[in-house]
């Protein structure tokens, strides 16, 4: 009886603790792409990175926030609209929450859309759970 106990609030925290990371990664994925295909808005996403953060861009592997914002402010394109196809989370450990996103890109209003991929470890800053930093980024 015991177990059958423990493993039914087990299953229920797991289950909060998902539910909190699916919300928790969607918003953070609306308001990054906001900004990111928003020019003048870029430079907003500063405060998402630390020096810790690693950002892999088509390979290149760029770390600490103002080398990664010198890298997204400097993309060559004028404007892009991310269009999310799919958002997959995993909450981990220490709290931290891996948020794969899928779909297509449209740059410069081309009608052709690019296939593109992106991976965030999000990292809480503090204890309250709602305030996260981008410690990884792979682009592909």
């Amino acid at each position: 009886y015991q177990r059958r106990v423990h493993g039914t609030v087990f299953n229920r925290i797991i289950e909060v603790t998902t539910k909190m990371s699916e919300e928790i990664a969607k918003q953070f994925v609306q308001y990054y792409y906001h900004l990111f295909d928003n020019k003048e808005e870029r430079v907003k996403l500063a405060p998402l990175y630390q020096n810790s953060s690693m950002l892999s861009f088509e390979g290149e592997n760029i770390q600490g926030q103002q080398a990664i914002m010198t890298k997204i402010m400097s993309l060559p394109f004028g404007s892009i609209k991310h269009e999310v196809k799919t958002i997959d989370t995993q909450s981990s450990g220490g709290n931290t929450i891996f948020v794969f996103v899928s779909g297509d890109l449209k740059i410069d209003g081309t009608g052709t859309a690019l296939k593109y991929s992106q991976v965030f470890h999000l990292v809480p800053t503090d204890n309250s759970g709602k305030n996260f930093f981008v410690h990884n980024d792979m682009l592909r």
